[in-house]
């Protein structure tokens, strides 16, 4: 079984476990198990309270998986304080429903670590389409963050090493938006870990998302 953490299209793959992407305002039922959660770039004032509503409903099902995505871009123009302030109130559902957060960050990474301080979150937050150097997964790491690896493991070549040094029970597998297939993103994990990283991503999913 290879266990994709995030997809924005459901690909009814065989033997492939995908966490499916949704939005309040544009809900599929049809989803197998899936995330939801606001994501900063459609935070929508006039509907925010109805939207929060709508993840605090779904996120009780038993086939959601997790919050998310949700977290902070400071390349939007939407004013920080006011993501933050959304951002802060969903991640008070992840603890009341006990739910993994999947985040999407955006040079915001010292002040995603500072929120998860301050609210005292324990629940597992992984960042999706992780990207950057090893000082900033570092970071992450070492304030408890799980690292989700996808389009830039296969687009850019120097995330290999990054990638490498991330420990073995702190990392996951996506495909997100790409064309490429979740087997495709394993073939080339494995090749940069030199390890079966099926079974490594399969035991990572089981104990996080407690399956």
């Amino acid at each position: 079984m290879l266990y994709n953490l995030h997809t924005h299209k459901a690909s009814e793959t065989e033997n492939v476990f995908e966490i499916v992407n949704q939005y309040p305002y544009d809900f599929d039922p049809k989803a197998h198990f899936f995330s939801i959660g606001i994501h900063p770039w459609y935070i929508d004032p006039e509907n925010l309270d109805r939207h929060l509503k709508i993840v605090e409903e779904k996120l009780q099902l038993p086939n959601c998986m997790a919050l998310g995505e949700c977290g902070l871009d400071k390349r939007i123009d939407t004013p920080l304080d006011f993501q933050v302030s959304v951002f802060e109130k969903q991640l008070v559902f992840a603890q009341k429903y006990k739910k993994p957060v999947i985040l999407h960050c955006v040079s915001a990474y010292q002040e995603v670590i500072e929120i998860k301080k301050k609210l005292k979150i324990e629940e597992p937050m992984i960042i999706h389409g992780f990207s950057k150097n090893f000082q900033v997964a570092k970071s992450l790491l070492d304030n408890g963050f799980y690292l989700s690896f996808g389009k830039y493991l296969l687009r850019n070549l120097e995330l290999a090493s990054v990638f490498e040094k991330v420990p073995n029970d702190r990392f996951f597998m996506e495909t997100d938006t790409i064309e490429e297939t979740i087997q495709e993103v394993y073939n080339k994990a494995s090749l940069i870990k030199n390890i079966e990283v099926e079974q490594q991503v399969e035991n990572n999913f089981k104990k996080v998302f407690q399956i």
